[in-house]
């Protein structure tokens, strides 16, 4: 017995310091990261084998050390206590940039150069330029289509989801979610005025925002968010917090929405009744707000659905699709969730996928429990969409109950 115990406090030790090692691997990843970023695409690009004429390669060797030191300042400034836009405009799209390049100068330009060399394709000289050439092509393509895609009015999608408890009287409910407008630096007025006239045209019952309205606080991004208000639904606008509400002055926000006319459920809900049937409408903070320390802030789940009728079917907006295990566990019928922006710039998909448990569309959990996750309407950061468009969804409600289409 004594031997056991021994062995599991050995084994506990071992977990803790191997904990501990990971953490503070962690608090040196904001140091690390930018190295790489920077110093990969640089060595890949001008100095392994291209022989670039030397003011070429002083030149660009410039400006990436210029963009290792200049990013990080500028993020800081813009994202820091300052909160100066401009900055924040230059650091997200250093970011944006310096993150394709690294991305395609391994995805892209390691592969092209084994494939040059084992066709013997020119000689060294040639082959490096070849691949620095493609890379920065591909870059520069990739950067404009994504940029484009990140500033249009998103596409709508469309998807009929059935829900087995849902009455016959609230078939062919509609669902319209936007979610993650984000705005910020980049002044988006007049996107988030036509995504609106989008929504509108949409017909929707019920309009859905399920958090990240934007970075900065309801004050100095109120004129961004206005459009918000003509929204139209003919049954309500409903609203949750997400985690970037919290970084912001989050009851501010939901101040905001409520003077806009939206509904803000935080951890409540409300009935959506026809033809003798009822859906419960439900939401709750995002799960950040947790930690975040406002008083009155928090996911419940249970005191959002307080009171409901436990036999009627839930809609329930939950910023984090990660919220789903509670979902799942308090017999939700349907969560709609954002957040995961699906991925944004490929391959950050990868990296979302360990902290959520879906990245886009609609997936079952549980028996009961569907998740839909928005790829997002807006964008963060960086203003670039890279195999990641953003959408306005309309969700169509059906009934198993409904009369066949004659």
């Amino acid at each position: 017995m004594t031997d056991t115990s021994e062995t599991r406090s050995a084994d506990s030790a071992a977990h803790a310091a191997q904990q501990s090692r990971l953490h503070r691997l962690m608090r040196y990843l904001p140091l690390i990261a930018p190295v790489l970023l920077w110093t990969v695409p640089c060595w890949l690009l001008l100095h392994t084998g291209q022989h670039w004429p030397l003011p070429v390669t002083l030149a660009g060797t410039a400006l990436f050390a210029l963009g290792l030191i200049g990013m990080p300042l500028a993020m800081v400034r813009g994202h820091g206590r300052r909160q100066q836009d401009w900055a924040a405009i230059v650091g997200d799209t250093l970011l944006g940039t310096i993150w394709t390049l690294f991305t395609w100068s391994v995805v892209l330009g390691v592969p092209l150069r084994l494939a040059l060399t084992v066709t013997d394709v020119g000689d060294g000289q040639d082959r490096a330029r070849i691949v620095t050439w493609a890379v920065l092509c591909a870059a520069t393509v990739l950067l404009t289509w994504g940029y484009a895609e990140a500033r249009r009015v998103p596409r709508v999608r469309r998807l009929d989801v059935q829900l087995p408890r849902l009455g016959a009287g609230l078939d062919g409910t509609r669902v319209v979610l936007i979610t993650d407008t984000h705005y910020g630096p980049l002044d988006r007025a007049r996107w988030s005025a036509r995504v609106c006239e989008t929504v509108n045209t949409l017909k929707a019952d019920l309009v859905c925002h399920t958090g990240d309205i934007a970075d900065g606080t309801a004050e100095r991004r109120r004129a961004q968010a206005a459009p918000l208000g003509t929204v139209q639904a003919t049954w309500a606008r409903v609203y949750v917090t997400g985690n970037h509400e919290y970084y912001s002055e989050a009851q501010g926000w939901v101040d905001l929405m409520d003077e806009l006319g939206w509904e803000p459920l935080r951890n409540r809900h409300l009935l959506l009744e026809r033809g003798g049937d009822t859906l419960v409408v439900a939401g709750v903070d995002d799960v950040t707000a947790e930690s975040a320390g406002l008083a009155g802030h928090g996911a419940d789940l249970a005191g959002a659905l307080h009171g409901a009728d436990p036999d009627h079917p839930v809609l329930l907006l939950a910023h984090q699709p990660k919220f789903v295990d509670r979902a799942t566990a308090g017999g939700i019928d349907l969560q709609l969730s954002g957040h995961t922006h699906g991925g944004q710039m490929w391959p950050f998909h990868h990296l979302v996928r360990i902290d959520q448990p879906a990245l886009a569309g609609l997936s079952r959990h549980g028996t009961r429990t569907l998740l839909y996750t928005s790829r997002g309407t807006g964008f963060w950061g960086p203003p670039f969409r890279v195999f990641a468009p953003s959408e306005i969804t309309l969700l169509v409600l059906r009934s198993p109950q409904r009369p066949p289409t004659p």
